[in-house]
């Protein structure tokens, strides 16, 4: 923005909104991010360029000027005067000013003693402000290194302390290097990320560690496209398609570092996935220039691609023992309340991951979906049951792997009713004419009629696809579906199918065929024992194609899955 007059001035615009933000995203930091590494690197075009300095500095008075009194942003989206939102710009303008610092071009110290100043001002939020989220902590604490490196002193002390603070809660991951937020498109790698700052910041080696362990679990998390298992995430990319692009620079940094074939291997694969330099908080023009190293090639990346497994059948978490953490949780005092966040109780929940060439398969618990399956270009992306006897979908809550290669996955739920409260417990206001629900200790009613739901996934791999056998038998008469979700790219070929709505359809029977790029998923076992178009609660995604299968309980049902011989690899 170049109007003076505007209230954005200096800043550039989000096309989505039509506003200028300080957010580390879609935020003016990222436009200087890539600004500045065009300025400074003399292969760039824009290397020393008068007008594009100019707009730099008009942006670094926007940020300025647009910084709360207490030090902090608000990022527009939501969380105002932010503390964790706030350290992700941190985190990248930080960077970005010492890049800047070491081009030693004297027309740039405007903007990088405004750039300094902001810097400056965030320490009182930084030091005193909380977060939400568990990747938040380590955000704070990555900014709190780069704080305390360029502010040095006490005030660096006063930082160090800060983030040593945070640590001590130890660190959220499992044995086999899952995050709490089980999010793989997003939040895994900015844990990642972050803590290899506050490692190397914080003179803290030992945050590598849980680092290391989740990019060797990423290694079995990505469909042979380049996709990331989205499949049981935690956050909001749950079911949507992410690539390898955040784990650039964490498997880059790490190779360097380590000499892993790994990580390096990991690393170049995801180099084909960049189609841009990132947001300010990891940009990866400004670290490349920072730290040439993390361009590559890497030791041993002649050896890297190999390293990268494209045929295997791995269990994540089988043997973490999530029962034992989840039976302590009573006595950690907050009694299930959290606000602002969610506890993540699916933490540690089993997810097995076959991966055969290009064929691709994902089997989990804790989340709507308990199966999915990537096959060339074709995209089954979940398998759901449902039912109406807790409105919605039903989670399968434990996963074994028997001695012939099946998998058995299992999901409980209860419900029941709840009598009247003893009149000894009853407040004194009930007898006062008006009474609210609200106000009645409901903790102290009874539970009676309790009513449990029992649903069992019975998943076998046979020569060329799988067979899903759902069993479920008590309550009697629960109208229950069994939802298969198909990429929207592809089409609906064969099968007897009744509209259900947009881009859903009733299968009542016949061989089903899904087909993609010359790829075809085919599915037998159709069945309509009920008219229900939709189960309450259980929202499909849109942009896909959902076949539904409609059960009534007592129920044992079996699907075959066959696949297409040949597949059209996808790039």
């Amino acid at each position: 923005m170049l109007e003076p007059e505007s209230r954005y001035y200096g800043g550039t615009v989000d096309p989505a909104t039509g506003i200028a933000w300080v957010n580390h995203t879609t935020g003016t930091p990222t436009d200087m991010c890539n600004w500045g590494a065009a300025l400074v690197n003399p292969e760039s075009a824009y290397y020393r360029d008068e007008e594009l300095l100019r707009r730099l500095t008009l942006a670094s008075e926007f940020v300025l000027r647009s910084q709360h009194a207490d030090g902090s942003i608000s990022p527009g989206w939501t969380n105002y005067h932010s503390p964790p939102d706030t350290a992700f710009v941190v985190v990248g303008y930080a960077q970005l000013h010492e890049l800047l610092e070491r081009a030693d071009w004297a027309p740039l110290a405007p903007a990088l003693a405004r750039m300094r100043l902001f810097l400056e001002r965030t320490l009182p939020v930084l030091l005193t402000g909380g977060c939400h989220t568990p990747n938040h902590r380590w955000v704070l604490c990555a900014a709190l290194g780069f704080l305390r490196r360029l502010l040095g002193g006490e005030a660096g002390e006063q930082a160090a302390r800060r983030a040593d603070q945070w640590l001590a809660e130890g660190m959220d991951i499992t044995p086999d290097g899952e995050w709490t937020e089980r999010s793989n498109g997003i939040y895994s790698a900015v844990s990642d990320i972050m803590l290899i700052h506050a490692a190397r910041l914080l003179d803290r080696p030992e945050l590598l560690e849980p680092v290391r362990a989740n990019l060797r679990m990423m290694a079995y998390l990505v469909h042979p496209s380049g996709e990331v298992v989205t499949d049981y995430s935690g956050r909001q990319d749950l079911g949507r398609f992410h690539d390898l692009s955040p784990y650039y620079l964490p498997y880059a940094m790490l190779a360097l570092q380590d000499g892993d074939p790994l990580f390096g291997g990991m690393a170049k694969w995801a180099a084909k996935t960049l189609e841009g330099p990132g947001a300010a908080s990891v940009h990866t023009l400004v670290r490349m220039l920072l730290e040439p190293g993390v361009r590559g090639p890497f030791a041993a990346s002649g050896d890297g691609a190999n390293a990268v497994p494209v045929r295997y059948e791995k269990m994540l978490n089988g043997e973490f023992l999530r029962g034992g953490y989840l039976g302590r949780m009573e006595a950690a005092g907050h009694q299930g309340r959290i606000f602002h966040s969610r506890l993540h109780t699916d933490f540690g929940a089993p997810v097995a991951r076959i991966r055969d060439g290009n064929t691709s398969v994902t089997l989990m618990t804790e989340t709507p979906s308990f199966f999915a399956l990537r096959h060339g270009q074709a995209r089954l992306l979940a398998v759901q049951a449902s039912s109406y006897f807790y409105p919605g979908f039903v989670p399968m809550q434990e996963m074994e792997r028997g001695e012939d290669g099946r998998y058995l996955l299992s999901g409980e739920q209860r419900k029941g009713y709840y009598g009247p409260v003893e009149t000894s417990l009853l407040p004194a206001g009930t007898a006062q004419g008006v009474s609210p629900w609200y106000l009645l200790p409901h903790q102290a009613r009874e539970l009676t009629h309790e009513q449990v739901f029992r649903m069992r996934a019975d998943l076998v791999p046979i020569a060329g696809g799988w067979d899903l056998r759902l069993q479920a038998d008590e309550p009697g008469d629960v109208m229950t579906q069994l939802s298969f979700v198909f990429g929207g790219e592809g089409k609906i070929v064969s099968g007897e199918l009744s509209k259900a709505g947009k881009d859903r359809w009733l299968w009542s029977g016949g061989a089903l065929r899904y087909e993609s790029g010359g790829d075809w998923i085919e599915l037998t076992g159709g069945e309509m024992s009920h008219l229900a178009p939709s189960v309450r609660e259980a929202v499909q995604p849109d942009g896909c194609i959902v076949v539904l299968i409609n059960l009534m309980t007592p129920l044992d049902k079996t699907v075959s899955i066959r696949l297409s011989t040949e597949t059209t690899a996808a790039e």
